[in-house]
């Protein structure tokens, strides 16, 4: 019998099952018996019969498959499959930070006491320059720890402001920053923490066209960005600047982290993950929801990360993705290798300037939809105003039984009829010649009802 993990993102496809027995004798086999089990999870793991999409790694046992057989990769009974899709070495030179004052000797006597960082690591995190994408979940315990740990220079990169739902994570903030812009509020509680650090903001979203001028005064990136645009202009710029890219993602339960260097034999993260899951698939935390503490846990290890790059020594997670499911506390170590035909950092790259924001977008799936693929929409009041004039409308809640509970769709003498998302295809048939399909914000509905085009479902 062969364990089959499946990842958060497509556990709606699998009755929220997060591992699956089957018996395989490959691991294409195992992973085509998930599928014929649950038929609503096959079009998210195939980009056609036979071939499985670009944003989906298979690791059995650890290590992935693209460095053995591949599909025809023969399993030994009680082996486990992982399903990883994107969610998603060495010091820099840094030059002596100059010597320590009497103040730091205190403030850092406890790194001081440890003989793999001492005085001459303490050195170094102090002239340390360190760029932190992102002052929300991930950036918050990055900045606070690379702070207290000395790190001389901290940039810090985030557009948004601070709002109410940020607090149950991003512990950076507080009630009374709701409202500022997230560098202003994160700039404050690290100048509280250690005033010694020097604190370099921009008010600003990293775009293909400030990334290599912002990126190339700093050492290291640590990425704590909550978009694939994103992810992909940090992984491209650090690759041809040559910079560590120390990498954290998180969604609902899981995490992701690793160092992506590409320096020598080192993968990038488009060795991982060539291409991003469509859009949506993945939802953001706004609409997936993500366990608080979670992104405290993989930002800690990030700054850890980042620590000995920075000293020197240890074993970074250069080559290797660490996997984290904080519902089942487990962690889980997968190798990772350079990809030869990577565009960027492979033998022969294709990508060697920085794509425009516009290329990155279509890239990530975020271009205009055509005309023909728009999906009708209704407005709240209108709905409201069709059901009060006494219409008969069949509504179908598609959101999971956990967003329900939250709210629940109760209009008069209209009710929702719950299907989930994940079932609706199969379901289509109760559905009937016309309903509106509910879910939080929208983008599920979109989604669904796409889905059920493609379906030739009427």
């Amino acid at each position: 019998m062969i364990t089959v993990l499946i990842p958060s993102a497509l556990r709606a496809f699998t009755e929220r099952q997060s591992e699956v027995e089957v018996e395989a004798e490959t691991a294409g086999g195992a992973v085509r018996a998930v599928a014929e089990k649950f038929p609503d999870i096959q079009k998210h793991l195939y980009k056609d019969e036979n071939s499985l999409r670009d944003f989906i790694n298979i690791f059995v046992d650890g290590k992935n498959i693209k460095s053995a057989d591949g599909l025809d990769t023969a399993l030994k009974d009680g082996a486990t499959v992982m399903l990883v899709p994107a969610i998603a070495g060495g010091s820099p030179d840094s030059e002596d930070g100059g010597e320590l004052t009497n103040d730091e000797v205190a403030r850092y006597s406890r790194h001081l006491l440890l003989p793999e960082i001492g005085v001459e690591g303490q050195k170094k995190l102090k002239a340390a320059k360190v760029l932190i994408i992102g002052t929300g979940g991930l950036g918050s315990p990055l900045a606070l720890y690379l702070a207290a740990a000395g790190v001389g220079t901290l940039g810090l990169i985030d557009a948004d402001f601070v709002d109410e739902s940020n607090l149950q994570r991003q512990i950076i903030h507080g009630v009374k920053d709701v409202g500022r812009p997230k560098v202003a509020s994160a700039k404050d509680r690290i100048k509280g923490i250690n005033p010694c650090v020097s604190v370099i903001t921009y008010n600003d979203s990293l775009t293909s066209k400030n990334a290599l001028d912002i990126i190339s005064e700093y050492d290291i990136v640590a990425d704590g960005t909550d978009n694939y645009q994103t992810r992909y202009i940090v992984n491209d710029a650090c690759v041809l600047l040559g910079k560590p890219n120390v990498y954290g993602s998180v969604f609902q339960f899981e995490g992701q982290v690793s160092v992506f260097n590409a320096k020598g034999n080192n993968p990038c993260y488009r060795c991982l993950y060539p291409a991003p899951p469509p859009p949506d698939l993945v939802p953001s935390c706004a609409v997936g929801g993500v366990l608080g503490v979670l992104p405290g846990i993989v930002g800690t290890l990030q700054a850890n990360e980042v620590i000995k790059l920075i000293v020197g020594g240890g074993d970074t997670l250069e080559g290797r993705l660490l996997a984290f499911d904080a519902w089942k506390m487990k962690f889980r170590e997968l190798t990772l290798e350079k990809d030869v035909n990577c565009p960027i950092c492979g033998e022969n790259p294709t990508i060697t300037e920085l794509e425009s924001d516009e290329q990155i977008c279509e890239f990530c799936g975020m271009s205009a939809k055509p005309a023909e693929e728009s999906v009708p929409e209704i407005a709240p009041l209108e709905l409201k105003e069709r059901l009060d004039n006494g219409e008969e409308i069949k509504i179908i809640d598609i959101r999971e039984p956990h967003e329900r509970a939250i709210v629940k769709f109760a209009y008069k003498n209209s009710t929702a009829r719950a299907i989930p998302e994940g079932q609706l295809v199969r379901r289509s048939g109760e559905l009937g010649d016309e309903a509106v399909i509910l879910c939080k914000e929208g983008k599920k509905s979109i989604r669904a009802i796409r889905e059920l085009k493609e379906a030739d479902c009427k």
